[in-house]
C-alpha cells in the first residue's frame, strides 16, 4: 500500500504548529481531482479489456503494477523535491496505471453488487472529502496530532492484518480468506481511511512548502483511492463476496 511510504514523516513534521505551506493545499486539490478523473479512464479502459479479451487482462495488470510501483517512487521523489515538471507526467502515468490495476475489484464489485455499488464508493469518497476539507483544516493541534498519531498506528495495525490475511489464506482459506475476515479489515481499512481524509488536510500544509503541492497531491490522492478501494472492499463483503481482489 503506498500510501503508507510517507505516513510516518507526516506524522512527525505535523509535531510543528507552524505552517510551512499555507497555500499548499488550493494549489495541490485540482492535481487530486485530475488525478482522480485519469484514475478513472484507467478503470474504464481495464473494465473494457476484462469484457473484450479477460486472458490478456491478467498478465498485463500484473505489468501495470509493477510499472505503477516504479512510478510511485520516482514521482514520490521527483515531488518531494518539487521537480514538478518531472513529476508531473510520472503522476500522470501513475493515475493511469492505478486505474488500471484497479479494474478488477470494480469488476468483481459490480459482479457482486451491481454498477450502484461504485457510484455509492465514488459518491461516500466524495462526501468524505468535502466534510474533510472544512473540518480537518480547522482542527486545533491537539486534536490534530492525536488523531494523526492514532491513524498512523492504525495504518501499521491494517498492514499487519493485511499481510495475516494473505498467509492465512494460502494456507488455511476457510479461516483468513472467507467473508468474515475480510469484512472485519474492509470495516476497519474504510474508517482508518475517512480518519486520514480529515488527517491530510491538517498536515499538508505543516510538512509541504507551497512548491510541493504535487507531492501533497500525491498523499491526498493515495488516501482517497485507498478509501474508494476500502469501501467497494466493504460492500463486497457484505454482499458475500469474500477477498477475490
Amino acid at each position: 500500500m503506498p500510501a503508507s511510504s510517507n505516513f510516518q514523516q507526516a506524522i512527525r513534521d505535523a509535531q510543528s504548529n507552524s505552517l510551512v505551506g499555507p497555500n499548499v493545499v488550493n494549489k495541490a486539490l485540482p492535481y487530486v481531482g485530475g488525478g482522480m478523473v485519469l484514475t478513472a479512464l484507467g478503470v474504464l479502459s481495464g473494465l473494457s479489456l476484462l469484457a473484450s479479451n479477460p486472458g490478456l487482462f491478467q498478465p498485463l495488470a500484473l505489468v501495470a503494477f509493477i510499472a505503477e510501483l516504479v512510478l510511485f517512487f520516482m514521482a514520490t521523489s521527483a515531488a518531494n523535491n518539487a521537480n514538478n515538471a518531472k513529476a508531473l507526467p510520472l503522476l500522470t502515468g501513475f493515475s493511469l496505471l492505478t486505474g488500471f490495476t484497479l479494474s478488477g475489484i470494480v469488476a468483481i464489485a459490480i459482479g457482486t453488487a451491481g454498477i450502484g455499488s461504485v457510484g455509492t464508493a465514488a459518491f461516500a469518497t466524495g462526501i468524505t472529502f468535502v466534510i474533510a476539507s472544512f473540518v480537518g483544516s480547522r482542527m486545533t493541534d491537539s486534536v490534530g496530532q492525536a488523531l494523526t498519531g492514532a491513524v498512523g498506528l492504525g495504518l501499521v495495525g491494517l498492514i499487519i492484518a493485511m499481510v495475516i490475511q494473505f498467509i492465512g489464506g494460502l494456507f488455511v482459506p476457510g479461516m483468513f480468506g472467507g467473508s468474515g475476515f475480510e469484512l472485519m479489515i474492509a470495516g476497519f481499512g474504510t474508517v482508518l481511511f475517512v480518519a486520514m481524509a480529515f488527517v491530510d488536510f491538517y498536515t499538508m500544509p505543516r510538512r509541504y512548502n507551497d512548491e510541493q503541492y504535487l507531492a501533497g497531491a500525491l498523499g491526498m490522492y493515495l488516501t482517497y483511492i485507498n478509501l474508494f478501494v476500502f469501501i467497494l472492499r466493504l460492500i463486497i463483503a457484505l454482499q458475500g463476496g469474500g477477498r477475490r481482489d
